[in-house]
Order: structure tokens, then C-alpha cells, then sequence
């Protein structure tokens, strides 16, 4: 099979529109997402509805605990809380409820899922270091785990000196984020993975940060927010 997996959409519409298109034009057999479909955007609503709709497979991100349930929003950079008490009031209680009722991780068509890594997913961990993305591998058993919550696209094997994705190995692969990229390329990100011959591409996609920035400024969002999607960062 052909997955495509996108990660931290984060309530971008336009960013999120542009990746479904590109998607539609391959050959591609299911969809998954890895989490935080809301949080920082302007659009929280139309997003978890697109992504309920296309996704096979969606998990919980920690943006997606804090709108729909509550969790860790102290923890949350100041303007990420200002998104997340405004996302709580325009998503529905259906919309919340969808979100609540996430998974943290999943294994699906061979490969594992998880939104920040898979050992410990309920604390986010963050992989900023080799001994922090070495310890993800203790939490799946499949070859493959793909990863978001960082927005940094990245391929890591278990192996010293293995820079490929190729049968044999075992890989964490961070796919990126569709709504707010921060590797100093705007265009936003997903991956296309083959289950059969292990054939993985990271997928950048042009869409106009500018409309979001408008809408970002509509809904009086933190200025910030806007300015930093067409940095990349």
C-alpha cells in the first residue's frame, strides 16, 4: 500500500486544502494523520471536519488534549494557550467529542503511528537529542514508526551510518507538519510511504500563508503566529 501521513495540521485550512489536492493527484491508498489538527490557526472547525473525512487513522496531539480536553495547556507556549482557549469555543461539542476520542498511538498497514513518539506518547517527549529518539525504538515493534510533533522533517534509524529508508533496518520518521512548518521551508509537509518496497518521500507543498495570515488577523490571533509561516519557523 501507499499511505501519505500528515502531522500538525494545526487549524491551517489552506495549507491542509493544498496537501488534499496534491494527495488526490497520486496514487495513494489511505490517508493518516498524527495529530494536533487544531491548535495556533484560524481555522479549527474546517479542519477537523476535512481530516475526519479523509483520514483513515487520526491520533491525539497534545493541541488536540488541550481544545478538547483540558490538558496541559500551562504547558503550551503563550500564544499556542491563546489559540487553544479560542479553538474550545469554535469547535462543536461533536467536533471536541471526535477529538477527545483520539488514540495516542496505532499500528496500521505494517508501520507504527504515534504523534510525539511512541514510548511514553502521553508525555510528548520531545527528540532533540540522539539518546531521546534512540529510546522511541523501545516503544513499537514494527520496522517503521512515523512521528510529528516537532515540525522538523527527519529520517532516523535504530543503526549507526544508515541514511536510507531500505528493508532490514529500522527507521523513526518525522513527516513534518502541514500547517506550520518550522525548518525554515514554508511550504508544507507530508509523506508518502511504500508498505512494499519501503519507498519513502517527504512531499513539499506550496500554499498562500498569506490568506492564513489574513484569517489569523480576522480572529485576532497573536501576530506571531501569522508572520512565522512565511519564515518557516
Amino acid at each position: 500500500m501507499r499511505l501519505a501521513i500528515l502531522s500538525d495540521v494545526h487549524a491551517n485550512l489552506e495549507a491542509l486544502n493544498a496537501v488534499l489536492l496534491d494527495i488526490s493527484r497520486r496514487d495513494v491508498d489511505a490517508l493518516l494523520c498524527l495529530g494536533d489538527v487544531v491548535g495556533y490557526g484560524p481555522d479549527p472547525g474546517p479542519c477537523v471536519d476535512l481530516v475526519a473525512q479523509h483520514c483513515e487513522t487520526t491520533l491525539l496531539g497534545n493541541h488536540d488534549a488541550a481544545v478538547a480536553l483540558g490538558d496541559d495547556i500551562a504547558l503550551l507556549p503563550r500564544d499556542g494557550q491563546t489559540a487553544v482557549h479560542l479553538h474550545a469555543e469554535l469547535l462543536t461539542p461533536a467536533q471536541k467529542a471526535w477529538l477527545a476520542g483520539l488514540p495516542l498511538v496505532a499500528e496500521r498497514h505494517g508501520v507504527t503511528l504515534a504523534h510525539a513518539g511512541p514510548t511514553a506518547p502521553e508525555t510528548w517527549p520531545r527528540l532533540d537529542s540522539f539518546g531521546a529518539v534512540q529510546a522511541q525504538f523501545d516503544g513499537f515493534t514494527t520496522d517503521i514508526c512515523f512521528v510529528g510533533h516537532s515540525h522538523q522533517p527527519a529520517v532516523v534509524s535504530n543503526e549507526l551510518g544508515v541514511t536510507r529508508v531500505r528493508p532490514g533496518h529500522r527507521y523513526l520518521i518525522n513527516v513534518g507538519s502541514v500547517g506550520q512548518p518550522r525548518d525554515h521551508d514554508p511550504r508544507a509537509a507530508y509523506g508518502v510511504f511504500d508498505t512494499e518496497t519501503t519507498a519513502y518521500e517527504l512531499v513539499r507543498v506550496y500554499y498562500d500563508h498569506a490568506l492564513t495570515q489574513q484569517r489569523i488577523r480576522e480572529r485576532k490571533l497573536p501576530e506571531s503566529l501569522g508572520t512565522r509561516l512565511a519564515k518557516g519557523e
